[in-house]
Parts: C-alpha cells; sequence; structure tokens
C-alpha cells in the first residue's frame, strides 16, 4: 500500500519529457526520491531551495539532476569556461578494446588540498568526480553553496554513469561517429539512441516511466545494486556497451550508417530500462548515506 501511495504521487507531480539527457535523469532522481529516508529528503529539499542559478525548470530533485547539463552548455556560445571546466565530468571513455578504467580517468589526478570539487580539474572523470562530491556532500563545514553544487553534480552524475555510452568507447566519441536509423524513428547518432530514443521508448512522462520502474524493482535487487562502487558501476555499464551498445549492432551499409533491427532496439530498450532502475537504487544509496543519521 505505501509503494502504491508513492507511485501515485509520483505520477501527479508536473515532470515534461525530453531525455537522458532529461527524461532519463529525472526518472532516475525520482526512482531515487522513493529510497530515501525521510530525514534525507528534508535534507535534500532543504540544499535544492538555495539554488538561485535559474538554470531548472524548478527545484525539486527530478529539475535538479538535470543542473549540470544546463550548467556546463550555459557558456557553450559564450567565452565556453564553464564547458571546459565540466565537460569531461560526464563520462570516461574506457575503448572497448582494454577495459581500462585508469587510462580513461587521465590516471586518476589528486585534487589539490584545499581545492573544492567543484572547482577541480578540467581532466578528470566521471568516476573521480562522483567519488569527490559524495565525500563533500555530508562535510557540514563547507560552504552550503558547495555543499548544493555537490549534490547537483550527484544527481546528474551517478545517471551519466549509468549511460552505456557515457563508458563505453570504440574510438568513436562513445558512439556519437556513428549514424544509426530503426523503423519509425529519425537518424541519428547511436549515442543520441541511448540517450533519447530508447529512454522515450519506455514513455514519455518521466513520473509514469518512474512508478513503473519503481514498480519492477525487487527487494532482491535493491539489496544487490546498492553494493559496490563507482568504479564497479562503471564497469558494469561498460560491459552493456560492449555486449549489447556495440555487441549487437549489425554491418554498416556502403556509406557507413547502421540499420539497427527489431531485436537490436528491443534489447537497447531493456538494457536502458535496467540501467535507470540500478541507477535510481544507487543515487539513493549515496545520498542516504551521505546525509542519513
Amino acid at each position: 500500500m505505501k509503494r502504491l501511495v508513492l507511485q501515485c504521487l509520483l505520477l501527479m507531480l508536473p515532470i515534461s519529457a525530453h531525455a537522458w539527457g532529461d527524461e532519463g535523469h529525472e526518472i532516475v532522481a525520482l526512482i531515487a526520491w522513493n529510497y530515501l529516508d525521510p530525514s534525507v529528503r528534508a535534507k535534500v529539499s532543504g540544499l535544492l531551495a538555495d539554488d538561485t542559478s535559474r538554470l531548472t525548470r524548478d527545484r525539486d530533485i527530478a529539475s535538479e539532476a538535470t543542473w549540470a547539463d544546463r550548467y556546463r552548455d550555459s557558456d557553450r556560445d559564450g567565452d565556453r569556461s564553464r564547458y571546459e571546466a565540466t565537460r569531461e565530468w560526464h563520462f570516461a571513455d574506457i575503448e572497448l578494446g582494454d577495459r581500462e578504467v585508469d587510462a580513461a580517468c587521465f590516471a586518476h589526478p589528486a585534487l589539490p588540498a584545499g581545492t573544492y570539487a567543484s572547482a577541480g580539474p578540467a581532466r578528470a572523470c566521471i568516476v573521480d568526480k562522483i567519488e569527490q562530491f559524495r565525500r563533500e556532500l555530508p562535510n557540514a563545514n563547507l560552504p552550503s553553496a558547495e555543499r548544493l553544487l555537490a549534490l547537483q553534480f550527484l544527481l546528474h552524475l551517478i545517471g551519466d554513469l549509468h549511460q552505456p555510452l557515457h563508458l563505453g568507447d570504440a574510438h568513436d566519441r562513445g558512439g556519437n561517429d556513428k549514424r544509426v536509423e530503426a523503423a519509425g524513428y529519425r537518424a541519428g547518432s547511436l549515442h543520441h539512441y541511448w540517450d533519447t530514443v530508447f529512454v522515450e521508448r519506455l514513455g514519455e512522462n518521466s513520473s509514469a516511466v518512474a512508478a513503473g520502474l519503481l514498480a519492477e524493482v525487487t527487494p532482491a535487487q535493491r539489496r544487490e545494486w546498492r553494493g559496490g562502487t563507482p568504479s564497479g558501476w562503471a564497469l558494469e555499464s561498460f560491459e552493456v556497451a560492449k555486449t549489447v551498445a556495440y555487441g549487437e549492432l549489425p554491418e554498416p551499409d556502403s556509406l557507413g550508417r547502421y540499420r539497427l533491427s527489431d531485436a537490436y532496439v528491443r534489447d537497447a530498450t531493456a538494457a536502458v530500462r535496467l540501467q535507470l532502475e540500478r541507477a535510481g537504487v544507487r543515487l539513493a544509496q549515496v545520498l542516504n548515506a551521505a546525509l542519513g543519521p
């Protein structure tokens, strides 16, 4: 009954649909919200209430899960300082042939002493940034503005960590250089299909999709998924990229384009579904550990 009430509340939230991208991040955040301790929900809401950036539609957890992309792109057509400082934090290009996290993470450069994670080096990967921000979040001695940034980045980056093409790479910029098409969908990059198309196949209302996915997560899955580390989760996403995103690709045509089969679309959608569920459970775990009693 409790879960049913929570799912009904999720369905009532006014969340618009975008992509993973926006829709996927909203779904992850809404799943996580369901698993947060009540005291942690209050702390998350309190921190997010201080966001004065106006980069998101609202200051609820689902909207704020999209903040890091908006922050990164907010000066992309200007001096590009935010873009250049944070764009590499969203992924780690683990090449299919070597499965090497350390190389994809620039050998894990240390955060200089006394430097906030939000001011850390531009050449840092998603795994290291998640570790840095989750160490900052529970530190009540830090300025509230830095803890807000830690929360905003965690809401987003843990979602990105579970997008397989943010981790797997075949010397094609995570699928951005591969042109694909499928029956009923406009042609686009392979990365775009995994960011957007396969998420939208789950439904175009983030609240409804999150409620449906919540109903599927079993207690055993939740216990399993809460374990591990960001580095391990990255390798898990990499394996999905290797076996499904790239592994099930057909041969390209004479122009180098890939025509995705119905089976590929079905398998990719199932993989995206699972990754969103994992991300929501793990985001809640990180926030409960950082902000819980």
